[in-house]
Formats: structure tokens, sequence, C-alpha cells
């Protein structure tokens, strides 16, 4: 067993753990591999392990990597703040989108997103405990965003992500609270599965407090190595 495949079994049986210590089904949580900062050969050889969501930060490094890796059936997310004027490439390239906070956004996603592409999968991103440094938009707007971007053509509302600060556990439960509120506000409310929350240090606390997905880097890769970053 080579290193990342032991480094995936370990982060796997981390969320099985959490899972049986909340009495969740570990079905219900996804695991995201964020590899930004890591060449492709590194994301070629997690794939190898069975991975196939892969998370990207910077634009121009994923499109570089689903150039070399386009021989792989990757499920590319893109993680990062989303700017007006990266959406083409998003909406062309991508899978998902977490980093959603205004409609503006979400529009011009939905406008780029070619008809005979799948839908794409958004999520809202919500500054769940009033940080001055995180991008997203705040509680209060969530209802109106989700009423007005479930109805977007080519787009699939899937949930909201969220990044509190460091042993901010209390703020898993605010988004999990968040984000069963604001169902009804969905014109699709089967779509509404997904809340993006929990990463290497704090997983089972997100798990515990409801996430269906992890995005985890550090306890997969190792330490980032930012010689790569475009």
């Amino acid at each position: 067993m080579n290193q990342l495949e032991q480094a995936r079994n370990q982060v796997l049986a981390q969320i099985q753990q959490a899972c049986q210590q909340c009495q969740r089904d570990a079905a219900e949580v996804h695991l995201l591999a964020v590899s930004k900062t890591h060449p492709s050969e590194v994301l070629r050889a997690m794939y190898a392990t069975g991975q196939r969501a892969f998370g990207e930060n910077y634009l121009q490094e994923a499109l570089d990597k689903i150039a070399a890796l386009q021989d792989l059936e990757i499920e590319w997310h893109f993680i990062g703040h989303v700017q007006r004027n990266k959406t083409k490439h998003l909406a062309e390239h991508f899978a998902w989108v977490h980093g959603v906070d205004r409609l503006l956004i979400a529009e011009r996603l939905s406008g780029q997103r070619e008809a005979t592409q799948p839908a794409l999968n958004i999520c809202i991103q919500v500054n769940i405990d009033g940080q001055d440094s995180k991008d997203g938009c705040t509680p209060e707007e969530v209802p109106e965003l989700v009423r007005q971007i479930s109805q977007l053509p080519h787009l699939r509302l899937r949930g909201l992500m969220v990044i509190p600060k460091p042993d901010n556990n209390a703020a898993f439960s605010d988004a999990k609270t968040l984000f069963d509120q604001v169902k009804t506000e969905h014109a699709h409310p089967q779509d509404w599965d997904t809340l993006s929350m929990g990463m290497s240090g704090d997983m089972a606390a997100a798990i515990a407090a409801g996430s269906t997905m992890v995005r985890v880097g550090t306890a997969l890769f190792g330490a980032r190595d930012y010689s790569n970053q475009n």
C-alpha cells in the first residue's frame, strides 16, 4: 500500500468513526480531496486509490490539471472565491462550484453553462460566523439567494458551504440549522442535499453537526507545496 492510499484509508476511517459516534450512515458523507498546489501526477496517483472528487482553489492551476488529467473521470469542484471574470471557465470545466455568494455570479454561471452539459452543481458560501477575512454572504441573505438561484436554468443548487473560524464548532450547528430552515425556499427541494463543511482538523465536529461533504487536503496529501501555485 502506497503513502497516498494509506492516507486516504485513514481519512475514510476517521469519517466512519465520526459517523458511528453520532449514529450517522458514513455513506452520507462524501470526501472531497483538496488538491490545490499539488501537481497533476499526485492527483493521478490519488485517483488510482479510488478518489474521484477533487477540489481546487486557483483557477489557472486547476485548468492546467484538468487538461493534463482529461483521460480520467474526475469530478472537479471549484472551492475558491468566485470572481465575475472567472465564471466562464468555471461554467465550462467544473462539475461543482462551492463559492457562490451573489446572485450576479450565479446568473453568469447559468448563462455560460452550455445546455448540452449536465447542470452545474452550486453551493452558496455563507460567512456563518461573521469573519472580516472570509468571503461569503450573510446568513440573513441566504433565503432570498436560495429562492433566486434555484430558479436559474443550467444550475442545480445543492446546498451551503461554510468555513468557520478555527475551533468555532458551534458554527457548524448554526450552518445545519440554516441549511434546514431554507430548504423550503428552494424551487427544487429534492436537490437540497449538500452541506459542505469540515476540513482535516475539524472533520469530526462538522460531521457530528450534519456535514455531508468534508474538504480534506493536508490529511490526504501532506503539507502544501506553494511553489506549484499559479
